[in-house]
Order: C-alpha cells, then sequence, then structure tokens
C-alpha cells in the first residue's frame, strides 16, 4: 500500500534565507520523492524568489505561485487549490521539518483521516528572548487548550495536516484576515463546529527560526490582539456568544509557565516579556474594535 501523498504548503513574503533554509530541510525529509509536493506561495515580495525555488526543483517536486499581497491565509489557499495531494501539509517559511515529519503524519492520517493533526513546533533560536517567549506562550497555549490530544482545540499554522477535500469544502482559511494572526484559531475552531476532531502528535516536529526584536515582538502580538477580536466576531455570528475572557487562573498559570521551564534571569525575563505580550494583544484588540467602530460610523 502506498504512503499518503500530500502537498505541503508554504506562504512566503520576501524572506528568501529562511526560505531556502526551509526548502533544504525538506530535501531531507524521509519519504518517498513521489508522494509527495510543494508549493511556495510568493505573496507580492518584491525580493526575486525564483532563484532560491530554482535551486531546489531537481530535488524535490517543487511549485513557485505568485500573487498580489493578500496575506497569508490568502496564500495558503492559493497553494491549496493547485494541491494534487489527498492530505494539505502546512508549514511556514521560517520552518524547518524534521526528516521524519511526513512519516509521523503519514502514520497519524493513516489512524485519523478524518481529523485535522497538529504537532509540535520547537523554538530554532533559544537564545533570543523574545524568540523563546513567543514559543512558551505558544505551549502553553497547546498545554491548555490540547490537554487531551484526541479533542484537540487549537493548532497553529506552520504545522499543521489536513484531509484536502474537507479543507475545500470549508472554504480554506478565512482571507479577511491580513496578517499572521488568528486565522489559524479561526480555522480550527470552524472546523470543530462542523464536526471534525483535532488530533495533536507531538512526535511531528517542526522547528521555528522566527527572529524576533522588542518592537517586532510587540507589533507580532499586537497583531494577535486584532486577529482575537476579528476571531470573536466571526464566533459571535456562528451563534457562539459574547466575548468572555479566560479565568484570572488561566492567567495566573501563564505567568507561572516559565518558571517550568527555565530557573533564575531566564524564568523572570520570560514571565515579563509574556506579561508584555498580553498588553499587547490587549492593545490589538481595543485597536481593531476602535478602527471598525469607526469605520461603521463613517460609511
Amino acid at each position: 500500500m502506498k504512503p499518503p501523498l500530500f502537498s505541503i504548503i508554504i506562504p512566503t513574503y520576501a524572506r528568501p534565507k529562511p526560505l531556502s533554509a526551509c526548502l533544504e530541510s525538506l530535501a531531507h525529509l524521509d519519504y518517498p520523492r513521489d508522494r509527495f509536493e510543494v508549493i511556495v506561495v510568493d505573496d507580492g515580495s518584491e525580493v526575486p524568489l525564483q532563484p532560491v525555488v530554482s535551486a531546489f526543483q531537481s530535488r524535490f517536486n517543487l511549485t513557485l505561485l505568485k500573487q498580489a499581497n493578500a496575506g497569508p491565509a490568502t496564500a495558503r489557499n492559493t497553494g491549496a487549490a493547485q494541491a494534487q495531494g489527498e492530505f494539505l501539509a502546512f508549514t511556514d517559511d521560517d520552518c524547518t521539518p524534521a526528516a521524519d515529519w511526513l512519516q509521523a503524519l503519514a502514520a497519524r492520517v493513516a489512524a485519523s483521516p478524518d481529523c485535522m493533526i497538529g504537532g509540535r513546533t520547537l523554538n530554532a533560536l533559544p537564545d533570543n528572548p523574545y524568540s523563546t517567549a513567543s514559543q512558551w506562550l505558544i505551549d502553553y497555549l497547546y498545554t491548555y487548550y490540547n490537554a487531551d490530544p484526541h479533542q484537540a482545540c487549537f493548532f497553529t499554522s506552520n504545522n499543521l495536516a489536513i484531509p484536502a477535500a474537507h479543507f475545500r469544502a470549508l472554504g480554506g482559511f478565512d482571507t479577511t484576515y491580513p496578517h499572521a494572526a488568528a486565522e489559524d484559531r479561526e480555522f480550527c475552531d470552524r472546523w470543530r463546529y462542523y464536526g471534525y476532531r483535532l488530533v495533536y502528535a507531538p512526535e511531528v516536529v517542526v522547528y521555528h527560526a522566527h527572529a524576533l526584536t522588542l518592537r517586532t515582538f510587540w507589533r507580532q502580538h499586537f497583531h494577535y490582539g486584532g486577529g482575537a477580536f476579528r476571531f470573536h466576531q466571526t464566533r459571535a455570528r456562528r451563534g457562539a456568544g459574547r466575548i468572555r475572557l479566560e479565568s484570572p487562573s488561566f492567567y495566573m498559570n501563564l505567568l507561572r509557565y516559565p518558571f517550568s521551564q527555565a530557573q533564575g534571569r531566564q524564568a523572570l525575563l520570560v514571565a515579563a516579556l509574556l506579561v508584555l505580550s498580553q498588553g499587547a494583544n490587549a492593545v490589538g484588540f481595543l485597536w481593531e474594535r476602535l478602527r471598525q467602530t469607526y469605520r461603521l460610523n463613517h460609511r
């Protein structure tokens, strides 16, 4: 019996060096070359990406698509529309999947063919405190929302696999999300709304090299806040009720989480950055709310 056919979809924007590292990792996948394809979607980069892609086209089945800048959600949908695989495997241009990534996904989709499979993402930049804080926040959210791995609630879009037919039936990612912020959260919620399961598979590993500074860390979590407002709007339209904050224990446990992962100065620094992330998130949430209110009142 042949292993499942995967279409690996990578949205990218003006990051040729990380993209090259990502493609190099895919060249080392321990998986039959005729059972996967890679689709890179250039989201309107001003930097030419064809030279990067051309260097790998003799090593595996690789296609470069180009679109006007519209955000990663649209780019993923563009790739999915051209995909030939039974399953769509999503990752990002600053990620390097482990060599057994598709093997591990194949085992999981064989056991749960109608489920979304989400893997574990590891920080590839442990000396960068901002990258560490962002990843530990995701790790904490996975611990909280995916406590039952067979009834998970949330995966990030840089390490997940979805049956292609179900993805298309649900309309793909919501393209009204302009940034990489909550479009994956919304899709996971919609997936569950229509009765499908999410399965967390920690053995499905991707390394994430998202270099952040204080400024880009703030901007990232500001955008998360704006995306969260859009997400709650979408849920309200589905009849899920009003926006509700998590319980105080959720935030207290978030602050404690760094001390379960490290000691001393590193734990204190990451805890402080997690506080900052929640502040940026709140500002982004309120900003998006005010922006939409202003637009409604000035039509």
